[in-house]
């Protein structure tokens, strides 16, 4: 069985490269997908043909989506060796829905702020990465990351429609970091029954989990695929 991963806004595969070394030492195979993010022309339709190309001729596969990654996840369900999808800290989309209607379709600010607010902290609208996304994520890892320059992201995917129609009749989980600070726990579990019917497994960590708890993101993603079968 392969894991296919997609990445959220900006479309790096490297994000990835960690828990594809983890998976690896668990003696699995990983590809992480590259999306044509900075393309303009490239939206939900083209991002799902490049993760089609991913699976190729592979016979079982569970793609595992981050963040933004959930819109084009479950346009690839249809492909007959998916078996298991897992969002991480997903935009949980509903069908026909923009990935630009999304924000205040769910009341994703006022949660952001609220979560801030009882943190202690100040909300605010802007976005810091240092504070909404590498908070928990190690520092050689963080310099790595921003050492490799910023990721444009394209409005062509918010703005494009989604051929979304209904969610795929494949296995669904829903996996959130108890930290998260851009997508709030207590937010993600009301998306998750609202628009899936399904409750949000929750592990430590932030948005990046991926970057900030590579071994025990490769454990639950194992534990996914075992409790499948």
């Amino acid at each position: 069985m392969t894991y296919v991963l997609i990445p959220g806004a900006g479309g790096q595969a490297d994000y990835w490269q960690l828990l594809v070394d983890e998976l690896g030492r668990r003696g699995r195979e990983a590809v992480a997908v590259q999306l044509p993010a900075a393309d303009e022309t490239a939206a939900l339709p083209e991002y799902a043909e490049v993760v089609r190309a991913a699976i190729g001729d592979r016979d079982e596969v569970v793609v595992v989506a981050q963040s933004l990654g959930a819109f084009t996840a479950p346009l690839v369900c249809d492909t007959p060796a998916v078996r298991l999808l897992i969002l991480v800290n997903p935009m949980i989309p509903a069908p026909g829905e923009t990935a630009g209607a999304w924000w205040a379709a769910t009341g994703h600010a006022e949660a952001r702020a609220g979560y801030a607010a009882a943190q202690g902290r100040t909300p605010t609208d802007d976005v810091d990465l240092a504070v909404d996304f590498f908070h928990d994520v190690p520092a050689a890892v963080t310099e790595r990351i921003m050492a490799a320059g910023a990721t444009p992201q394209s409005a062509a995917v918010f703005t494009r429609p989604n051929p979304l129609r209904r969610w795929p009749d494949v296995p669904t989980r829903v996996l959130s970091g108890r930290d998260d600070r851009f997508f709030p726990l207590d937010f993600q579990r009301r998306l998750a029954r609202q628009r899936l019917g399904v409750e949000v497994d929750d592990m430590p960590g932030g948005h990046l989990l991926a970057l900030s708890q590579p071994q025990a993101l490769a454990d639950r993603l194992e534990a996914y695929r075992r409790d499948r079968r």
